[in-house]
């Protein structure tokens, strides 16, 4: 998997990423035979009342110098790229794009984590919404803060709200969707960003095992979109590009080609 990079991974530098280091993720990844790893650290300014952690930024100082650093562990070309991962939510815009100007970076995922004032992670999301609902607006959210933030690469686990969901719709389907999806899918193609196809749910734990809709993939493609990047958003070191070869066989077989990644926010598409 030389050609491979994966786009998104959390370390240290997470609130959520304590129990790995990005000198062993990045092990991780060389040992797997990736070309690179991007560290996507958690910037979340803004957090629903209750949050413990009402900050959710990091030294991204401190994340650079140390991926720096670990570069300078490998050799036979394989890459240490510098990444953010921006959750976005309208009150926070205005300090994501100081962070942006001041700051450097390969690739930056934009994603949402909160919407509604609650987190699907833990559950206070879903209550008095029924599965439609619920899906429904974490797709609108995600289109409407994409047009608002305009500054990003990648639109991170566009399925993140079905991870933890608890209705037996285990996912976002086409079908189901379709309106917001083209829009979605509309607003990437035509500014050249990539759709991140992110592996973690098909990795387990507290996440359901299912696969992205083929129908929702077709149609990405169908309407011009070619730019994708696989990622495993991994928090422990054993979690690197989890599920990487399930993920290539299917995006082959539905005709898709490359895998996206960035250098100084430049894309790179490299064969699948």
């Amino acid at each position: 998997m030389k050609n491979i990079f994966d786009t998104h991974n959390h370390c240290e530098f997470s609130f959520d990423g304590k129990r790995t280091t990005a000198l062993r993720s990045a092990q991780s990844a060389y040992e797997k035979g990736l070309g690179g790893i991007i560290f996507t650290d958690h910037c979340d300014l803004w957090t629903p009342p209750g949050i413990e952690e009402k900050d959710q930024g990091f030294d991204i100082k401190a994340q650079q110098e140390e991926i720096d650093r670990v570069q300078g562990q490998f050799r036979d070309g394989f890459k240490v790229l510098k990444g953010i991962e921006i959750g976005m939510h309208p009150e926070s815009i205005g300090q994501v794009r100081e962070i942006m100007s001041e700051y450097e970076f390969d690739q930056v995922i934009a994603s949402v984590h909160y919407l509604d004032n609650a987190d699907p992670y833990d559950g206070s999301y879903f209550e008095g919404k029924d599965w439609k609902q619920a899906y429904g607006l974490y797709l609108e959210t995600i289109y409407n803060e994409a047009v608002r933030l305009g500054d990003f690469d990648i639109i991170g686990h566009f399925d993140y709200v079905a991870r933890y969901a608890p209705y037996p719709q285990d996912g976002i389907t086409y079908k189901d969707f379709g309106d917001v999806l083209d829009a979605i899918f509309r607003l990437l193609i035509e500014n050249g960003k990539a759709l991140e196809i992110n592996t973690k749910k098909a990795g387990g734990g507290r996440t359901r095992p299912t696969t992205p809709d083929k129908d929702l993939l077709l149609r990405y493609r169908q309407l011009g979109g070619e730019i994708l990047s696989l990622g495993s958003d991994s928090h422990v070191a054993e979690g690197v590009a989890v599920s990487f070869g399930h993920y290539i066989d299917l995006l082959r077989s539905l005709g898709f080609r490359w895998n996206a990644h960035y250098e100084k926010r430049q894309l790179v598409q490299l064969p699948l």
